[in-house]
């Protein structure tokens, strides 16, 4: 019985480690994804401007005021993701921006909903265990 539980908390045991890489992977991709999202709204701001207006139904905001919001948390959230640094805040805020682009498009296909609920989930990882140890807030000390 003692080498089973042995075994088993050694295998398991090593498990446990992945979470440093799990959660910069995580990061990162979330990051890109983002911030390449960011820089496409920046390289054709009048055709940016104009899916606010006429395509994406942004609650509560004008259409101007959403856009200049939706940019600038894509292109500053995602390098503080990245990073490391403030973490949990990047995450909760990067949250926001996918909670609303979803709620935002009407037609939205299947497929991109289910990147958007993966987006969500891996966001999620982070707003609850933090960044890890692989990140400015680890050795900052930043919670």
């Amino acid at each position: 019985m003692n080498t089973l539980i042995g075994t088993y908390n050694r295998i398991f045991g090593l498990l446990g480690h992945l979470d440093i890489p799990a959660l910069l992977a995580s990061r990162l991709y979330v990051a890109w994804v983002f911030f390449k999202s960011g820089l496409t709204k920046l390289n054709d701001w009048e055709n940016t401007l104009l899916l606010f207006e006429y395509e994406y139904a942004v609650p509560l905001l004008d259409f101007q005021t959403a856009a200049y919001l939706a940019t600038a948390g894509e292109i500053i959230l995602p390098i503080l993701l990245a990073l490391g640094l403030f973490t949990r805040k990047a995450a909760i805020g990067l949250f926001i921006v996918n909670y609303v682009a979803v709620i935002s498009l009407e037609d939205i296909p299947v497929a991109a909903l289910y990147l958007h609920y993966i987006w969500g989930l891996m966001l999620m990882a982070n707003i609850v265990w933090g960044a890890g140890k692989a990140s400015s807030d680890y050795f900052l000390k930043i919670k």
